[in-house]
């Protein structure tokens, strides 16, 4: 049974730009979007749990979050939660509600973000690159064991590189429609 299998590889760097594109939705780009709090994670009943799981998400607004705590006991937690996320943003507790006014972004923070962006980019072409190299190395693997000819191990290089490039490429794509959407261009 050959080692390489182009599917698992498809998938596997499908899943890469997934999570990248789920991390760049998490950047702050001056306008409220629920996606804002996606990765926030609240320590409540002795487990982390991401914050859709204990609250509701709304934008009322389109400079201002709503973040509805389902269990009073909670609001404190999602607070200290949102607050140390590193988003910038400052929750005004109002009973067993939470209001986020998004404030504007500064240039340097602009700055800051698209560079963020730059890293989670970075990260996701690793990960693709990753299963890049698994692929040749089990073509190689199949080529040793007699399965697949030298020329047709040549080819299917020649395919995951494509395969590489055009994923790559998706990323990159991915990663600069943020920076131009974080700095207002």
């Amino acid at each position: 049974m050959p080692a390489y299998n182009k599917a698992d590889l498809e998938r596997r760097m499908a899943g890469a730009v997934e999570a990248l594109k789920h991390d760049l939705q998490g950047l702050r780009t001056g306008r409220a979007s629920t996606s804002l709090l996606d990765t926030i994670t609240v320590e409540v009943y002795g487990s982390h749990m991401p914050l859709n799981q204990v609250a509701t998400v709304t934008t009322p607004e389109s400079r201002m979050l709503a973040v509805q705590v389902w269990d009073k006991s909670n609001v404190g937690v999602v607070d200290k939660a949102i607050r140390s996320a590193n988003l910038g943003l400052n929750p005004i507790v109002d009973g067993q509600n939470l209001r986020i006014p998004i404030p504007d972004l500064t240039e340097e923070r602009r700055k800051e973000l698209a560079k963020l962006a730059g890293s989670f980019a970075e990260k996701a072409k690793i990960a693709i690159r990753n299963v890049r190299r698994d692929g040749m190395d089990s073509l190689k693997a199949d080529e040793k064991k007699g399965e697949i000819s030298e020329d047709e191990r040549k080819r299917l290089e020649t395919e995951v590189q494509k395969l590489t490039d055009a994923t790559v490429a998706d990323a990159d794509t991915a990663t600069n429609a943020k920076e131009k959407e974080i700095l207002g261009k």
